[in-house]
């Protein structure tokens, strides 16, 4: 993490700076859209964007991670419970992760509920797996997406009630995590996991063999991709529906939400096009594409800094005068 982003967000201690440069690298290294995005905010708003994405990483690591039964990653996902809910509790913490963590939940008020609800699907993913409906997929996505909108939105801030930007917040964040599920299909399968609902599925005659056959011959038949294009049309749905909740954030944010909004919703693009190619290589927004949005969304978010800045300048020259006619 830059010396700048650390001192611009007044992070002083050197444990704690460090603790925050060992977020930010989590999020360079797995979150390439993420990581973009968050380059477009100001300086002292990205250490905790870092923070709450570090944090979310390690902890699905964690639970994926393949060399461990089942029974062990449960063991080291309690650990972790306990020494969040302790950080939590007393305000700090020695663990290079958690430490930032609770220090961005401290100067941000973030619910702590949220992480609560974050664990308890975090869980779900060591035993769950596959959802029988969409009711019950929604109980895994609200705590593995619906709270990271949340959790993030007292950081980028709101031009509005936060309470009425709130459901487009988790809705956005249920939005990037149903784009996951369908992109992700094949790497799911090899985690014995399916996080397509079996009804939906169903209904274009799949389940969960017929995927299986699918990855292991590295491509959809005509029913698997009937039925992937239902999910991605109730997945672009998810999306507009969040949209309107990009103007109730702080002007300076938007860029950075607006990109991750692009690029994510591109993906879904890129699956179509594909023709449902899911069960080879992950799919992914061209380089240049990303670059040319990255690029327009950085003037954006320059200009909206600028705007934003010179608006505290002059309601302070504004307060001062006020204050020296009173005098």
């Amino acid at each position: 993490m830059t010396r700048r982003e650390l001192d611009a967000a007044g992070i002083r201690q050197p444990a704690m700076r460090a603790a925050y440069r060992r977020c930010r690298r989590l999020n360079a290294e797995h979150g390439r859209t993420y990581f973009l995005a968050t380059r477009l905010l100001s300086p002292a708003r990205r250490p905790a964007v870092h923070a709450l994405y570090g944090f979310a990483r390690w902890v699905d690591d964690v639970v994926d991670e393949p060399a461990r039964g089942t029974d062990d990653r449960e063991r080291r996902l309690g650990r972790l419970d306990r020494a969040l809910r302790a950080g939590l509790d007393t305000g700090r913490s020695d663990h290079p992760i958690l430490a930032a963590l609770v220090d961005t939940v401290r100067r941000h008020a973030i619910d702590r509920a949220l992480f609560t609800d974050f664990m308890t699907s975090m869980r779900m993913d060591l035993t769950v797996r596959d959802y029988p409906d969409r009711a019950a997929l929604e109980r895994y996505v609200h705590g593995s997406a619906a709270v990271i909108g949340l959790q993030v939105l007292p950081v980028l801030g709101t031009v509005s009630e936060v309470a009425a930007a709130a459901p487009y917040a988790a809705e956005l964040g249920r939005a990037f995590q149903l784009t996951n599920f369908i992109r992700d299909v094949g790497e799911d399968l090899d985690r014995g996991r399916v996080y397509l609902p079996a009804d939906e599925l169903a209904a274009f005659g799949v389940d969960r063999e017929r995927l299986a056959w699918c990855r292991r011959h590295g491509g959809p038949d005509a029913r698997v991709r009937r039925a992937l294009a239902d999910q991605v049309a109730r997945t672009k749905a998810a999306y507009r529906a969040a949209e309107p909740g990009i103007a109730l954030l702080a002007e300076a944010s938007r860029p950075c939400v607006a990109t991750a909004f692009t690029l994510y919703g591109e993906i879904l693009d890129r699956v179509v096009e594909s023709g449902y190619e899911v069960f080879g290589s992950r799919l992914a927004v061209a380089n240049s594409r990303r670059l040319s949005i990255g690029l327009t969304a950085a003037s954006a978010a320059t200009a909206a800094r600028v705007t934003s800045g010179l608006r505290l300048r002059s309601g302070s020259s504004s307060r001062a005068g006020r204050q020296r006619a009173r005098a």
